[in-house]
């Protein structure tokens, strides 16, 4: 007999999520065990990581939106720190307190929309970072389920990209969708200039003409084609070579930036895809105006938070390896440098003489919202405004030069 699935997308509901039921077994079985011993004890948790992935020496929090619609309601008080927040290991970037049968079956949904949404906002933040002017779209919505795909593009553009490529995305953020032209028109018209040229007859005006060079012949030939096809109506041109066909990437786009300038076409811009990730940006640099990136984002390094019980009825305790009690975290404006100190006490001056501010705000009360949650764009906005102060040298791969 077929199987006949229930349900054509093997994903959570909304309903079953905010239900509290994709929870891992021992906390829905601890609920129950203290649920019939009628134990009411009242703690206090935070959400904190000991260590980035790879050599990453600074996180970008994102989800808390989501964590934010899954906790309201609860009989919970929550403070955080602001979606975008750039942070450290050993900071806490949420508490929760309240009686743990009322959400300990709460934490794997609530680590999990922290802990995904915040490595692709930090990859997306790396890769900005890296770029500095020049514009980074986000392509790797197909890599991950399609469930999935908003909330990559969304966090990927609170990151720090520019653009998103699904149009349901897009939706998400109020921003148009950005893409140029697969190699599947190319291949099914026949030729790279014609399918351009389709393009530019059906494709609403507004949208940039950026034709893509390396489907059928050598990138530099196509190059030329495209250029004087167009004229000044192309925008661009992308290359999303593959690494079998790549030999050296960066001397294919300096021959490509070589023929078109010696023609006159010097306001054709260079977008590379493929492949691409913060490092790679920092070696085309020189020769690159824009960059699609998709896996390297898509796919990012969840961070690893956890969620520790730190205070148990007024009283601080904590498991091993972890330190007990409620905590504070301050920024100094001036300096930027933070510190996380006990709950309730003030840091000693900073050596800068900045005055410090406080990263864990009142988020909510009683199951109630008390503090605005910013739109993307807002929170992009902070992010750049806070990778301005990152030093370049932070994206250094350790063991490895890089000459930027």
């Amino acid at each position: 007999m077929a199987h006949t699935p229930k349900r054509p997308f093997h994903t959570a509901s909304d309903a079953e999520i905010k239900r509290g039921e994709v929870s891992d077994v021992y906390f829905a079985r601890t609920v129950q065990i203290l649920k019939f011993r009628n134990d009411r004890t009242r703690v206090k948790a935070e959400v904190y990581l000991k260590s980035l992935p790879d050599d990453w020496q600074w996180g970008i929090l994102a989800g808390l939106e989501e964590a934010t619609g899954l906790l309201e309601g609860l009989p919970v008080d929550v403070r955080a720190m602001d979606e975008g927040t750039v942070f450290e290991p050993y900071q806490p970037v949420l508490v929760i307190e309240g009686t743990y049968v009322d959400w300990g079956q709460y934490e794997t949904a609530l680590l999990g929309l922290l802990c995904q949404a915040s490595g692709i906002a930090t990859k997306a933040a790396r890769c900005k970072k890296a770029a500095g002017d020049r514009q980074v779209i986000s392509f790797g919505a197909r890599r991950m389920h399609p469930t999935l795909a908003p909330m990559i593009e969304r966090n990927a553009f609170v990151g720090g990209c520019d653009g998103v490529a699904v149009t349901k995305s897009a939706e998400l953020i109020e921003a148009d969708p950005m893409g140029t032209i697969p190699h599947a028109l190319v291949l099914v018209v026949g030729d790279t200039v014609q399918a351009l040229k389709a393009f530019h007859e059906v494709v609403d005006p507004k949208v940039r003409r950026v034709a893509l060079i390396d489907t059928l012949q050598d990138e530099k030939f196509e190059a030329i084609r495209v250029a004087e096809a167009l004229g000044k109506e192309l925008y661009a041109v992308r290359l999303d070579t593959p690494s079998s066909r790549r030999g050296d990437f960066y001397r294919i786009i300096q021959e490509v930036r070589w023929e078109l300038d010696l023609r006159g076409f010097d306001h054709v811009k260079i977008i590379a895809s493929g492949g691409i990730d913060e490092y790679e940006i920092l070696t085309l640099n020189p020769i690159v105006d824009s960059y699609g990136v998709g896996t390297a984002i898509a796919n990012a390094p969840v961070l690893n938070f956890a969620l520790d019980i730190m205070e148990i009825e007024g009283r601080p305790t904590a498991k091993r390896g972890k330190w007990s009690g409620e905590k504070d975290v301050h920024r100094c404006r001036g300096c930027r440098a933070a510190v996380v100190v006990p709950a309730g006490r003030s840091p000693a001056p900073c050596a800068c003489g900045g005055a410090w501010e406080s990263l864990l705000k009142p988020l909510i009360r009683g199951g109630r919202i008390v503090r605005d949650l910013p739109p993307p764009r807002t929170l992009r906005e902070l992010v750049l405004e806070q990778l301005a102060r990152l030093p370049l040298e932070t994206l250094r791969r350790q063991g490895q030069r890089r000459d930027f």
